[in-house]
């Protein structure tokens, strides 16, 4: 059997798309607009800010290496070889990144007509009507096309989407759209001013809360709400970590934010992101957190669906650090 020195791999692996494209493909690559580029072969295949992803079939990556072998279907082993021979024979002029970025030019996905399969699919995991019509009606959920993936917006303070993430209705994809801010990810805000905030790692956990506060009676925005789109990983070292972009950035807009519930997953990933995120608050903004896990399920939307008597979703997401 072939045999391909790890070093070897990595090395092939250090290579982003747009060089690739650039030095070996020329004629395939396309420019788009700002700093994007899409594929000759596939309009859908969008290049941006270090990153590739493939809309039309809801795959991306970051390396020419994952997209010889996830988009153009080439062996493992003939991909690391036709990469690192043509750098051999050609070396390549990786792709200049400015000192200073531009900002990034967010690409949603085409919406579909309507939302109807989003809508069903939330409302499949206890999710209130209420709450999904708000978020449609707000600009903060639409339904992509053609493959439906439900398509959660991330808007700054004037209302201005910066952060799009894609999730799979169908499937277990999961991902962000080129060109998304981690600054300014899902949320909603108390309907009037409120110094208190309900941290979650994902959209679905934080309309679950919500509605699991409506079964209570209670205004399910008197409180603010905001998801991380994903587990938050830690350094080893508290004091080497930082917190969350979005979280820094929400601080840094909304000054008058004076308690954190940390509503994380509870399992070990959940349990270390709550640990380090309430000691740098306590000690970066001299702020009261409090650790929130659902009683029962390992996440908030678990627990709806135990209080609703529903079957209980297993994904096996590819889950992001933030």
């Amino acid at each position: 059997m072939p045999y391909i020195p790890p070093e070897t791999v990595s090395k092939a692996r250090e290579m982003d798309l747009l060089t690739y494209l650039r030095n070996y493909e020329p004629e395939e690559l396309v420019h788009f607009g700002g700093s994007t580029y899409c594929t000759r072969e596939h309009d859908s295949l969008k290049i941006s800010n270090g990153k590739w992803c493939w809309f039309s079939r809801g795959i991306g990556g970051t390396s020419a290496l994952d997209y010889l072998i996830k988009v153009k279907d080439v062996p493992f082993l003939e991909a690391v070889e036709r990469i690192t021979g043509q750098a051999a024979i050609q070396p390549p002029v990786f792709a200049s990144r400015t000192k200073q970025e531009k900002p990034k030019v967010l690409l949603l996905p085409k919406a579909s007509q309507n939302s109807d399969r989003v809508i069903d699919y939330l409302a499949g995991r206890g999710i209130d009507q209420e709450l999904i019509s708000f978020c449609v009606q707000s600009g903060r959920l639409y339904e992509s096309e053609p493959y439906h993936n439900a398509i959660f917006i991330g808007l700054d303070k004037d209302g201005k989407a910066r952060y799009a993430n894609l999730r799979g209705i169908g499937s277990d994809f999961i991902g962000d759209a080129n060109g998304s801010d981690k600054r300014y990810s899902f949320g909603i805000p108390a309907a009037v001013q409120s110094d208190t905030l309900h941290l979650f790692e994902s959209a679905i956990d934080l309309l679950s809360f919500g509605t699991l506060l409506k079964m209570e009676g209670i205004d399910w925005r008197r409180d603010n709400l905001l998801s991380l789109a994903g587990v938050y990983k830690p350094r080893n070292r508290v004091e080497d970590s930082t917190l969350p972009a979005a979280l820094k950035q929400y601080l840094s807009d909304n000054p008058h934010i004076q308690r954190v519930f940390l509503r994380m997953d509870n399992d070990p990933a959940g349990r270390l992101a709550a640990h380090t995120i309430q000691t740098l608050l306590a000690k970066q903004y001299g702020l009261a957190s409090t650790t929130r896990f659902p009683p029962r399920g390992k996440d908030y939307n678990d627990y709806l669906c135990i209080r609703r008597g529903l079957a209980i979703t297993k994904r096996k997401e590819r889950r992001k650090e933030r």
